[in-house]
C-alpha cells in the first residue's frame, strides 16, 4: 500500500511539475513576444536550470540572446537545441547568422570525402534514433524470415529469403553507424567562448607566450584540461589553452 501511495504522490508532484514548467515557458514566451527579452531569459534560464530541457526551450533562449546582440550565449543555446534535434532547421539557420556577428573568421582544415559525407548525412540524426532504424530493421529482418519461413510457394520464399537477407545487411549497416556515432559523440567535447576576448596560450599558465585571440561564439573542441586550464582545437589545427572559465561546454544537461 505504501508502494502504491508513493507511486501516486510521485506521478502527482511530476504532473505539477510539468504544469509549472508548462506555465513558466509561457509566460517567457509571452515576454519574448513582448520584446521584453531580459525577462524572458530570466525565465528560460529558470527552467534549463531545473533539467526540463526542449530543442524549443534552447532555440527560443538562443533566439532572446540575439536580440540584445549576446554572440556566445545565442551561439550556445542553438548549438545546444541543434544536440538535442539535429533536424531542427530554424536552429540551424539561425545559428548561420548568429555566427555571422563573431569576430573569428577561421577557415576549416580540408574534408576527406568520407568525412563531407558523414557531417552532411550521417551526423544529421542523433545515434539515438540511428538505434531506433536499428530496431526496426531487426523487426523487419525477423519477419521476412518468419515469413520465409512459413511460405510454401517456392516464388514467394525467394521474395521473403531475399527481403530478409537485405534487411540484415541494412540493420549491420546501421549498427555499425550507430557505434560509431556513439562513440564521435562521448569522445568529442565542443565549447564555446563566452569572454569577449581571449588571449590562448602555448601553456597552461599565466606567464605562457600568447598563441593567438579569440572571441566570444567562437566553437573550440576540447581536448585535454589541467587544473583550471583548457586545452582547445581550433577547425584549423591551432592548438593552445585557456582559462575553463572563458568557455561553455555544449552539453544538453
Amino acid at each position: 500500500m505504501k508502494k502504491i501511495l508513493l507511486l501516486l504522490a510521485f506521478f502527482t508532484l511530476n504532473g505539477l511539475f510539468s504544469q509549472d514548467f508548462d506555465k513558466l515557458f509561457s509566460e517567457a514566451n509571452n515576454y519574448y513576444k513582448n520584446g521584453n527579452y531580459e525577462n524572458a531569459i530570466k525565465l528560460y534560464e529558470q527552467i534549463t536550470a531545473s533539467g526540463n530541457v526542449s530543442t524549443e526551450l534552447f532555440y527560443n533562449l538562443g533566439n532572446s540572446y540575439y536580440k540584445i546582440n549576446k554572440v556566445g550565449p545565442s551561439i550556445y543555446n542553438y548549438e545546444k537545441a541543434l544536440l538535442l534535434d539535429p533536424l531542427n532547421e530554424d536552429a540551424a539557420n539561425n545559428l548561420i547568422f548568429a555566427q555571422r556577428l563573431s569576430l573569428d573568421r577561421i577557415e576549416e582544415l580540408p574534408k576527406s570525402a568520407l568525412q563531407k559525407f558523414n557531417e552532411n548525412y550521417l551526423n544529421k540524426l542523433h545515434y539515438n534514433q540511428w538505434a531506433t532504424f536499428s530496431v526496426v530493421l531487426s523487426l523487419l529482418a525477423a519477419l521476412f524470415f518468419l515469413l520465409y519461413y512459413f511460405s510454401t510457394s517456392p516464388s514467394i520464399k525467394r521474395l521473403f529469403f531475399t527481403s530478409a537477407i537485405i534487411s540484415a545487411l541494412l540493420l549491420t549497416t546501421v549498427i555499425l553507424i550507430t557505434v560509431n556515432q556513439y562513440g564521435t559523440d562521448n569522445r568529442k567535447i565542443e565549447a564555446i567562448i563566452y569572454s569577449t576576448e581571449v588571449s590562448v596560450k602555448n601553456e597552461p599558465t599565466k606567464s605562457a607566450e600568447e598563441a593567438f585571440i579569440l572571441h566570444e561564439g567562437t566553437k573550440v573542441n576540447v581536448l585535454d584540461e589541467v587544473d583550471n586550464w583548457k586545452k582547445i582545437k581550433l577547425i584549423d589545427g591551432k592548438i593552445g589553452w585557456l582559462k575553463e572559465e572563458d568557455i561553455n561546454i555544449l552539453s544538453v544537461f
